[in-house]
């Protein structure tokens, strides 16, 4: 179980429901501050825990529902990988997944060896890994195995591929995903060695010098985490209500309270809690293992996929991520070289804005970085000038005191402008105004 100290001191879920920017200079970028220093959760932890296979059937092979041989099977006649019945994704994700998880609970090694070789394969690796593998190598020897069968001559893997089949391939393979987690979430995923193994193979293949791999990976930490992190809001809705629940029960006359309910109402609220320190822990893992190292990757595209998911998790569950320890990583990838990692920072910002419970949060924040997005509205790129200035409008909606009369002059001038989208948002703000 992903339980060290230091991940459990960095993440805490807010015992209140406000949540503080604590101060300026916390969103200034000292540089090198997060530069890396290791290989994250893979490895601290190095080589996987196995836990008892006599509970998991040893080394028999995978005889769930739909799986033959550790192969799925389709209409009783094809028997393809799991990465092929995702490729194809003629089968209904939940089905998949439904019939991955029987094959876990009758033999979980040789499910996760599936799962595994998933990922692999999802990267454009022509290798496998082996159950012996699987079984004797530890990560590092697992990933550098993998990494010399690799072919990297064409360059190409499947999320760079183009048409509708490769398209239809990364929605498919981000669906898998979320659905696993939310078909997991009141049992396997508690169980100290699938999230485990997952994690500290996917924070592996993110550290790899082969881009397939490590975008690949990337996609997966942070699709997994955005399923975790609602798994953490349902379990913090439920640990409201228990507690409500509870409190409503001990304020009855003695006469009238059932002393019995009050203990079941104790002993879920006390599960929940575990439970939602194990996601708290998972989510820590994620986040320091993969997040904080490649927001600065050399890829443009990884670059963006990790900002537009942290986006989501504020938005998500603002109580625990909408505050200057994520806020800051929006901030600093707004200077970003590249114009689609510019654009997905405006765009996470727009929908944390567009609600003003949300928006009065910002204030320190858009005190900090306002400038930068006013000066945004003149960037080289259109698409991402015309959504800084309709971010000004919806900061505009929110405070009428934040933007100058210099910063609104800034964006009237733009009405003017012979890019026609960019005129009609200016045109927007300045009837907002």
């Amino acid at each position: 179980m992903i339980t060290a100290q230091d991940l459990h001191e960095e993440f805490q879920f807010p015992q209140d429901t406000e949540s503080q920017l604590s101060s300026d200079a916390d969103l200034e970028d000292p540089d090198g501050r997060n530069a890396k220093t290791g290989r994250g959760m893979g490895a601290k932890r190095g080589r996987k825990v196995l836990g008892d296979k006599a509970k998991s059937g040893g080394a028999g092979r995978v005889t769930g529902a739909g799986w033959v041989n550790g192969l799925h099977k389709e209409n009783g006649i094809e028997n393809m990988s799991l990465f092929e019945v995702v490729k194809v994704g003629r089968s209904a994700t939940q089905s998949v997944v439904d019939d991955w998880i029987e094959a876990y609970k009758q033999d979980r090694d040789m499910a996760l060896l599936e799962l595994i070789n998933f990922f692999i394969q999802c990267s454009g690796c022509k290798g496998a890994v082996s159950e012996e593998m699987f079984r004797h190598m530890q990560n590092s020897e697992i990933i550098r195995k993998m990494t010399e069968e690799f072919d990297e001559d064409s360059g190409d893997y499947p999320l760079t591929l183009s048409g509708p089949q490769w398209k239809r391939f990364r929605i498919n393979f981000c669906d898998f995903i979320a659905v696993l987690v939310r078909q997991c979430q009141y049992s396997i995923i508690y169980d100290e060695y699938m999230m485990d193994t997952v994690i500290s193979l996917l924070t592996g293949l993110s550290d790899s010098q082969v881009r397939a791999f490590r975008h690949t990976s990337t996609l997966a930490a942070m699709k997994l985490m955005t399923a975790l992190v609602n798994v953490a809001l349902n379990l913090s809705i439920n640990m409201d209500n228990t507690q409500r629940q509870y409190e409503a029960e001990r304020n009855k006359v003695i006469a009238k309270r059932a002393n019995d309910r009050l203990e079941l109402l104790l002993q879920k609220r006390k599960e929940l809690q575990e439970n939602q320190d194990d996601i708290e822990n998972m989510m820590n893992a994620i986040f320091k293992g993969v997040f904080v190292h490649r927001y600065r990757d050399a890829i443009a595209e990884i670059r963006a996929i990790c900002i537009e998911e942290i986006g989501v998790w504020m938005k998500l569950y603002s109580d625990a991520f909408l505050n200057d320890s994520y806020l800051k990583y929006v901030g600093w990838t707004m200077h970003d070289k590249q114009g689609e990692v510019r654009l997905k920072c405006l765009t996470a910002l727009q929908g944390l804005y567009y609600n003003r419970e949300l928006g009065a949060r910002l204030e320190l924040f858009t005190s900090r970085f306002k400038d930068r997005i006013v000066s945004m509205t003149l960037d080289k790129e259109y698409d991402v000038a015309v959504q800084a200035v309709k971010l000004l409008t919806l900061i505009l909606q929110s405070s009428d005191e934040v933007l100058t009369a210099e910063d609104c002059e800034s964006v009237y001038h733009l009405v003017y402008s012979a890019h026609r989208p960019i005129a009609v948002s200016a045109g927007e703000f300045l009837f907002k105004k």
